[in-house]
């Protein structure tokens, strides 16, 4: 009984923010023909109004984000030609990480850095975990299997690491940027900025069933891997 209600808890606490998130987002999707423009004429006006120079607007089909590498903010087609609140809401918010890129915010680039690091770690974590059961049968060696052990485990510990730098990250994003440029850029009423700052808090929040998830993850190969 213990056991189910601990298992209950465990995906209530994963998948709970993923759900909610999903809620808000849909919930002020409702076209709105009062808005001046869409979201990515929104994000335009904000990247021309914050002197975002060599940002551009783009559409996408993988989620939406702001690449640094390219300096392209993507928003999905329902964002980009949306009048929604959430279409808004979520452009400025990927324009904050622009603004982040462009300022130098620290964690923002403490982030990318330990992405790059952590795309090459994965793939020698995997390979370290497929390795862990044939270099014990081959060497018969102790040493050798922690050693391949701790390599693994590294690997995770990076990938979740991510996780939770970007946490920071994009609170930041939503709250010191999107925020104020909400208030300032005169798309959305008084009236609209409460529902908006749950979109934002929505926003933020898109990572933490992934943090969560990977934390979990982590310790079910730690529990494993001792046995």
């Amino acid at each position: 009984m213990l056991i189910a209600i601990g298992l209950i808890l465990i995906l209530a606490i994963i998948f709970g923010p993923q759900y909610w998130v999903s809620h808000v987002l849909k919930k002020y999707s409702t076209q709105q023909d009062h808005f001046p423009g869409t979201g990515g004429e929104f994000a335009e006006h904000l990247i021309e109004k914050y002197e975002l120079h060599g940002v551009k607007v783009e559409k996408t089909n993988d989620g939406d984000h702001y690449d640094p590498t390219d300096k392209v903010v993507r928003l999905t087609t329902d964002k980009f030609d949306g009048k929604s609140l959430t279409a808004i809401t979520v452009a400025a918010h990927e324009v904050g990480h622009a603004i982040q890129h462009r300022n130098g915010y620290l964690p923002f680039e403490l982030r990318q850095r330990i992405v790059s690091i952590a795309i090459g770690a994965e793939k020698i974590g995997a390979l370290a975990m497929i390795a862990i059961p044939v270099m014990a049968l081959i060497s018969r060696s102790p040493r050798l299997g922690l050693i391949m052990f701790i390599v693994a485990i590294s690997s995770m510990l990076i990938g979740t690491l991510v996780h939770f730098v970007t946490l920071p990250v994009e609170w930041d994003a939503s709250f010191k940027r999107a925020l104020p440029a909400l208030k300032d850029g005169q798309y959305i009423s008084d009236r609209e900025m409460k529902h908006a700052h749950k979109i934002l808090t929505a926003a933020a929040l898109t990572y933490v069933s992934g943090s969560l998830a990977s934390l979990l993850n982590l310790g079910r190969w730690i529990a494993i891997l001792r046995r």
